[in-house]
């Protein structure tokens, strides 16, 4: 049977700065991520109807494998973040705070995944157009792993470290490194490599 510290269950990330999207503007992206245990792939839909406020929901599959057991699980999260401040001559970075949900759920597991989080992010300009967005982030994170032979709990700080890449106005392409710290359920480290399109 899979144990819990198979499941890689971390919130699963708005993969990209603090920086909110624009009023009754949206993003899709698509990112594979992995860790020692698990390859995942999922997509995200962002939203924006209020200035400085944005949503993303994300969902996806995942392929855990731990000591010969395979189990693929299904995984869905959302979140939302406010941004409270912005770059420019004040301050030298953008920052946002929010909170993110995520659900994992395969045949003999179901991981819960909740907390609070903040972010932030600093733009590359070359002349007027940012190319090279850096970001981190935390969350204050809470998972319940409910297992067929039990559950177990834990309270940890996954950070997160990335960079996002802006080709052309319509496409951004993120690198983002997962670290679980404190963390006796998920997995270590993630690799997260995707996709932003902007619409």
């Amino acid at each position: 049977m899979l144990s819990a510290h198979a499941a890689s269950a971390q919130v699963f990330g708005q993969y990209g700065g603090a920086q909110t999207i624009a009023v009754n503007t949206r993003l899709f992206g698509v990112y594979t991520g992995f860790t020692k245990s698990e390859s995942e792939l999922l997509s995200q839909l962002r939203l924006s109807f209020y200035p400085g406020i944005d949503f993303g929901f994300q969902g996806g599959l995942s392929r855990v494998s731990v000591n010969d057991n395979n189990r693929t699980s299904v995984k869905i999260g959302g979140d939302f973040k406010a941004q409270v401040l912005t770059q420019g001559d004040a301050h030298w970075f953008d920052l946002s705070l929010g909170a993110a949900l995520g659900i994992s759920s395969a045949e003999d597991f179901t991981l819960l995944s909740l907390g609070p989080q903040a972010s932030a992010s600093h733009e590359f300009r070359r002349g007027n157009k940012a190319t090279i967005t850096a970001y981190t982030g935390a969350v204050l994170q809470f998972t319940r792993a409910d297992l067929n032979n039990g559950n177990d709990s834990d309270v940890s700080m996954p950070l997160r470290f990335g960079a996002e890449y802006r080709p052309s106005p319509d496409m951004r392409f993120i690198a983002e490194l997962q670290v679980a710290t404190s963390d006796q359920i998920n997995d270590d480290l993630k690799l997260i490599l995707g996709a932003n399109f902007p619409f």
